[in-house]
């Protein structure tokens, strides 16, 4: 793993990606998940709403990099904002 730049911010992110992970996988098993439609029209778990905030996060974050030039932490409360968003309306 010497080819990759551990550094605080790159382990943090991946700690918190496990973190979810784990938790939802927990929740999971303690409370079994029942399918719900939401905006989309699609049935979705807790999972699937996992995976499309974290997908559109990174959406959010390379279009913040590529479009505007302000500091990376305010990407992080636009995501923030979508998924309470996902996790409520999908």
């Amino acid at each position: 793993m010497a080819w990759m730049a551990w550094t605080l911010p790159t382990a943090l992110f991946f700690s918190f990606i496990a973190l979810l992970l784990i938790t939802f996988t927990v929740l999971a098993v303690k409370f079994p998940e029942t399918r719900r439609a939401g905006i989309l029209g699609m049935k979705t778990t807790r999972g699937d709403r996992l995976f499309i905030t974290l997908l559109g996060s990174a959406f959010i974050n390379l279009a913040w990099l590529g479009i505007v030039e302000a500091n990376q932490p305010f990407a992080l409360i636009i995501c923030l904002f979508y998924a309470a968003s996902v996790f409520r309306w999908v």
